[in-house]
């Protein structure tokens, strides 16, 4: 006979109290004390890693974001000159300005064609080079683009398509009539082309890195069942490059409403003047604004550009996310 009492029905010996550790006789676990003391050692371990980096994104990103916004609201032409109150005039001001209309649909159009372009031959890449041979070095090709500059790319394509250029001595030599590529009615659609040209390697790039990381053997399951590539694609790569798709279809939004270089290059080829209105975008006026032609800049008209701007990318952006959102394809 022991000095334990057990419960009616159980066997054995009496053990600690009810949610005791293992060794723990009296109910307090050690666990309980360990979490304590690695937790607010964890945070103060995570905060200097931090600082440093939200002290610079703020120096550098977040006070210029604030202070634009602020000359946005005054009439500036810069350091040396006094501010003028403005409040939203600037803002009221471009929704009247036919320039910046203009330039606001331009680059709207070039961030839903262009997109439309660069991914459809994104995906067509996908379907041939997926099991073409020496794919790796046709990627590399498709890449090479993305690595020259753009301003590279815009005067070397404004100078095939000038009227005495490459492209119109060709179609000399073939019987046919040269065309106006700079022209009012064509120039913007070469640019959409020539940022195409110049950025579909990109995403290739990626969108390839995601497919090559798909198995094998589900192609050849759908091979074995009769599906087409059409149907491969649609039924297996698409879905399990969703996610990475998504990701690239912010960088596009992102950046084709900052394009600018390769309009200047593209239609003045290095020569002093301005482009023609069919081909600016919103960056292109923000800049003919603050340079103003060698007058007096005119900084707050050209703040409350980018403030519109950004405001209309975040808009986009999310719009992106929400359409391009999934639930996530796993392997089983």
């Amino acid at each position: 006979m022991g000095n334990s009492t057990l419960a009616p029905g159980v066997r054995g010996q009496a053990g600690p109290a009810s949610g005791a550790a293992p060794g723990d006789p009296y109910g307090k676990s050690p666990y309980k004390k360990r979490k304590g003391t690695l937790r607010p050692a964890r945070e103060r371990a995570f905060w200097p890693f931090l600082l440093p980096a939200l002290l610079g994104y703020s120096l550098l990103f977040v006070l210029p974001a604030l202070y634009g916004f602020w000359v946005s609201l005054n009439k500036w032409a810069g350091p040396g000159s006094e501010m003028e109150w403005k409040g939203a005039a600037n803002y009221t001001a471009l929704l009247n300005n036919d320039a910046f209309r203009t330039s606001f649909v331009n680059t709207f159009v070039l961030a839903l064609a262009g997109g439309v372009a660069v991914f459809g031959f994104t995906f067509l890449s996908m379907v041939v080079l997926r099991q073409a041979k020496g794919r790796g070095f046709i990627r590399s090709v498709v890449f090479l683009p993305m690595i020259i500059s753009l301003i590279a790319v815009g005067a070397a394509i404004g100078f095939l398509l000038n009227p005495g250029g490459a492209v119109n001595s060709v179609f000399g030599w073939l019987g046919l009539d040269p065309q106006p590529w700079l022209g009012p009615d064509m120039v913007f659609r070469c640019v959409i082309g020539g940022l195409v040209w110049s950025s579909t390697g990109f995403y290739v790039a990626l969108m390839m890195s995601a497919a090559d990381s798909i198995p094998p053997y589900l192609y050849e399951d759908a091979k074995l069942i009769g599906a087409t590539k059409w149907e491969q694609f649609r039924y297996i790569t698409l879905p399990l490059t969703w996610d990475v798709f998504a990701v690239c279809a912010v960088l596009w939004v992102v950046n084709s409403l900052k394009v600018f270089e390769i309009v200047i290059a593209f239609t003045t080829a290095g020569t002093p003047g301005s482009p023609p209105l069919q081909a600016r975008t919103v960056a292109v006026q923000q800049f003919l604004s603050v340079t103003n032609n060698g007058g007096a800049p005119e900084l707050g008209s050209g703040a409350a550009m980018g403030v519109f701007v950004l405001i209309v990318t975040a808009v986009l952006v999310w719009l992106t996310r929400r359409i391009t959102r999934r639930e996530q394809v796993e392997l089983s």
